[in-house]
């Protein structure tokens, strides 16, 4: 654990916590370091299987760049922009191969808002916000916020948000598709954990090969999409064999049966 970071591993599962609640756990140059660190460590852990991603406190997940250290060191603005993933934060949470829960718990502000839309999934609580306040500050994005929101929530909504830089709340979050589901922010972690639960029970190998695929899809034209999957599918599919299917198939039903019972 680091000053400014906190990492958490109980069993598959590792929980990194952005830790500086006092300051609405903005993303100064020390935590976006120690961000990419933990989370390069965390895609060697081999036991490490699925990483929830929160904000210490109640008030924030992040709340974005430290304007603060931005006002007052010359070499923040270049750090904060450059390619180095010990700089970006969401180049950091894109690199990993396991698949990253953001447990929304606050509000998530400009490059706060980016590292959220970085996570593969988002569970957020009901008093969670977004705000893309970049046109206010005068700061164009520059880890993806501009290109990705337009493609989740579609493109006048999109612009509404990041223009006006007005805050959307939980519930529009999720009914725009922007989150995955609202939770009590009682039960926020809960719920992140429960979920990280049942994803670490996927072979790790091949959780990593289809997140991979779903994001270079989305990084593609349908078309080449379609293309994408069809050849990974043939080389991936020739390689199973009919033992190994009818195994799998047998704990599929299993797990079936268990959840309708439940």
């Amino acid at each position: 654990m680091s000053e400014v970071l906190a990492v958490a591993i109980d069993g598959a599962v590792a929980t990194v916590t952005l830790n500086r609640p006092a300051a609405m756990n903005a993303l100064s140059k020390a935590m976006r370091a120690d961000l990419a660190d933990a989370m390069r460590a965390l895609d060697a852990d081999d036991a490490v299987r699925v990483v929830i991603l929160t904000g210490a406190g109640e008030r924030a997940f992040t709340a974005g760049l430290d304007l603060k250290e931005l006002g007052s060191d010359a070499t923040a603005m270049a750090d904060a922009t450059g390619t180095d993933a010990r700089a970006n934060p969401c180049a950091a949470v894109a690199t990993c191969r396991k698949p990253v829960i953001g447990a929304i718990n606050g509000v998530a502000i400009t490059g706060g808002f980016e590292l959220a839309l970085a996570c593969d999934i988002l569970i957020a609580a009901d008093t969670a916000r977004f705000a893309d306040t970049h046109a206010r500050v005068g700061i164009m994005p520059g880890w993806g916020l501009s290109q990705k929101l337009s493609r989740l929530i579609g493109i006048h909504r999109a612009k509404e948000v990041s223009l006006s830089g007005n805050f959307v709340d939980a519930a529009t979050a999720e009914r725009w598709g922007l989150v995955n589901r609202v939770v009590p922010a009682g039960g926020l972690m809960a719920a992140a954990r429960a979920l990280a639960d049942d994803i670490a029970q996927v072979e790790p190998g091949f959780a990593a090969s289809y997140k991979r695929l779903i994001d270079d899809g989305f990084a593609a034209t349908f078309g080449d999409g379609i293309a994408i999957e069809h050849a990974r599918s043939s080389a991936a599919n020739a390689t199973i064999s009919p033992a190994t299917i009818a195994t799998n198939r047998v704990t599929v039903q299993a797990r079936g049966r268990s959840q309708q019972e439940s």
